[in-house]
């Protein structure tokens, strides 16, 4: 859709229909064009420099994030404040005094808010998609997901928190007056990832305020623009000082300072295994003062497998499991990095799939090639790293090399080992780059074995013709999000709530009907009919009324 065809905003209540945002057609020249100017327009504005924000107030450190372009690395995307651990305490301070008048707020003052910060978000989509393109690398089609997902979050928790005000208790219990309401747990801290750092970002901090918490965002210091962009948007919207307090900083430091605090309540996280536990830990120490069990909600990541059965449609399953390895150069949590491909089809496969994966385009993505880089210098050795590896535990089949650039940009050409085992490191390690293992196996139920050999639980896809494999899976493949002769990626808000198994993570199900009940806590009212009045009546006898 091109920007002159967004509709006027429309009101929303609990009963209007919630439909997912439609993906732009970049095939349209209109759309194209639309996109090229948008891009020509986000890179006049690279290089400028963003504040901290603490209730309202514009703050400067002396250290800087700086964030560059990982096509470009000398192209600097945005300068920003570092917030260091002593900051953190003003900062909960901000949101603590913001609280009492946020929580008050009705659900449909805070739902509208959301709503008019979708609206916002329609209107600057192409803009939005360029920011995303050039701070992470995203092609446009990933940048235009990342966008319409955020604008589904939006939309999505602005209803559910209408439904949840509207809750009721499951009877009236006779002579009473019942009420149960789901109130605000308090102060909060929002730690999001990069790899989704407009749509996960902006979706775990509306689902916070929506409820009437009030909290210090933390973004990734690998997209800390995207996050400055978003939260001058809420203060379009009409965002109240202090509900939202925006800081930059690294996790060791100020980022453990927030998780530590005594006043925070909660803490929303999605990113690697070894920090959201080291969260978990940090959380569940009571520190001097607290008079609260802290709640934790994470999404730590995966080592997602696709199983290919001998009777699958093979060209769906080498099409599913290219894009869900290499969509956005595997840096997606639900990204497929372990094919399990039965025996009787497995070197027809591997060589179907060798010849897909040799057409994969790999360069800038302002020029919307497929494949871009990886988000960091550091990610990039990480991965090489793998590779090499890889190429020990297995047979190379693609790639296995940098893609050298005049930006030197950190590109990594899309890899494929065959004949790896299933406890292999790169079967077993999240390595969060354009990296598939394949694993055979002998039948089916060597083939869930596998699959659930992991220490992850977050995605996995089948393919298979057969209702009774397809029925076991939905029992025995033990993950949060599990797919049937379709993708590992792409879930899509309220069709697919998100979140894993074991150490992917508590299960928390972003973008779906419960994820709202992890931001507050249940208050039961009961009140005896009458009983009031029938004091007032006993008083005035007594007072000779």
């Amino acid at each position: 859709m091109a920007t002159a065809d967004i509709a006027a905003p429309l009101a929303r209540t609990a009963e209007t229909p919630f439909a997912n945002e439609p993906f732009i057609d970049f095939l349209n020249a209109a759309n194209k064009r639309a996109m090229e100017s948008a891009l020509v327009d986000v890179e006049s504005q690279l290089g400028r420099e963003y504040d901290i924000i603490i209730g309202g107030r514009r703050l400067k450190t002396e250290g800087k994030i700086i964030s560059v372009n990982p096509a470009k690395p000398t192209q600097v995307i945005g300068i920003h404040q570092r917030a260091e651990a002593a900051l953190a305490e003003s900062a909960v301070q901000a949101a603590l005094d913001a609280f009492p008048a946020w929580s008050r707020k009705t659900a449909d003052e805070r739902a509208q808010l959301l709503f008019r910060a979708a609206d916002l978000i329609r209107e600057r989509k192409f803009e939005f998609c360029a920011w995303l393109t050039f701070e992470v690398g995203k092609n446009w089609g990933e940048a235009d997901a990342d966008v319409g997902e955020t604008i589904d979050f939006l939309e999505f928790y602005g209803r559910e928190a209408l439904k949840l005000d509207a809750t009721t208790t499951p009877i009236q219990f006779p002579g009473e007056r019942n009420q149960l309401r789901y109130i605000p747990l308090g102060v909060g801290t929002v730690i999001p990832p990069w790899n989704f750092p407009f749509a996960i970002m902006a979706g775990m901090t509306a689902a916070a305020i929506v409820c009437g918490n009030t909290v210090v965002l933390k973004p990734s210091v690998d997209a800390p623009t995207i996050a400055a962009r978003f939260m001058s948007l809420l203060e379009e919207a009409g965002l109240p000082d202090g509900v939202v307090n925006l800081c930059q900083g690294e996790g060791p430091g100020f980022g453990s300072a927030l998780v530590a605090h005594p006043q925070v309540r909660f803490i929303a996280f999605t990113g690697s295994k070894a920090v959201g536990l080291q969260i978990h830990e940090s959380a569940a120490k009571t520190q001097p003062g607290q008079i609260f069990i802290k709640r934790t909600i994470l999404e730590m990541g995966g080592k997602d497998s696709i199983i290919v059965e001998g009777d699958a449609d093979l060209d769906t399953a080498i099409e599913g499991v290219v894009a869900s390895a290499f969509g956005f150069n595997g840096q997606k949590c639900s990204a497929c990095s372990r094919a399990i491909v039965d025996a009787n089809i497995y070197d027809v496969f591997c060589d179907r799939l060798q010849a897909r994966v040799a057409k994969i385009a790999t360069g800038d993505p302002v020029k919307n090639v497929y494949t871009g880089p990886v988000i960091s210098e550091k990610a990039y050795k990480k991965v090489l790293d793998y590779i090499e590896i890889g190429k020990k535990e297995g047979r190379l089949l693609n790639g296995g090399v940098t893609i050298k650039t005049e930006d030197a940009g950190y590109y990594i050409a899309p890899t494929v080992f065959a004949d790896i085992s299933p406890t292999a490191r790169i079967a077993q390690e999240e390595i969060f780059g354009p990296v598939l293992a394949i694993i055979k196996s002998q039948n089916f139920n060597e083939a869930l074995s596998i699959a659930n050999n992991t220490e992850y639980g977050l995605t996995g896809s089948v393919y298979s013709s057969s209702r009774e494999k397809l029925d076991r899976a939905a029992h025995e493949f033990h993950v949060g999000n599990l797919y049937f002769n379709r993708k590992s990626t792409g879930a899509m808000v309220g069709a697919h709530p998100f979140g894993g198994f074991n150490m992917s993570g508590t299960d928390s199900k972003a973008g779906g009907p419960d994820y709202l009940l992890l931001f507050t806590q249940a208050k039961s009212i009961g009140e005896k009919i009458g009983y009031a009045g029938q004091e007032a009546e006993k008083q005035a006898e007594q007072m000779g009324l």
